[in-house]
């Protein structure tokens, strides 16, 4: 099973901490963004590999913009 990992709000990305073929667990930070000036971690929801991204630093997002797959 996938998961689409959306931005939640009107965000900055700040970083990405993840790329494309990356084991990741429970918890663990994909990006890091920025809004209203504080920095919120964007977490994975299920273990599994990071088979795309969809955003890059510096990208401003709108609410539901999708930032990455988990599979």
């Amino acid at each position: 099973m996938a998961e689409e990992v959306r931005a939640e709000m009107v965000s900055t990305v700040l970083t990405v901490e993840v790329t494309v073929g990356d084991k990741v667990e429970t918890d663990q930070t994909l990006v890091l963004l920025e809004s209203m000036k504080m920095e919120i971690p964007v977490l994975t929801e299920i273990n599994g590999e990071v088979t795309s991204i969809s955003v890059e630093p510096g990208q401003v997002l709108q609410q539901g913009d999708l930032i990455a797959v988990i599979s």
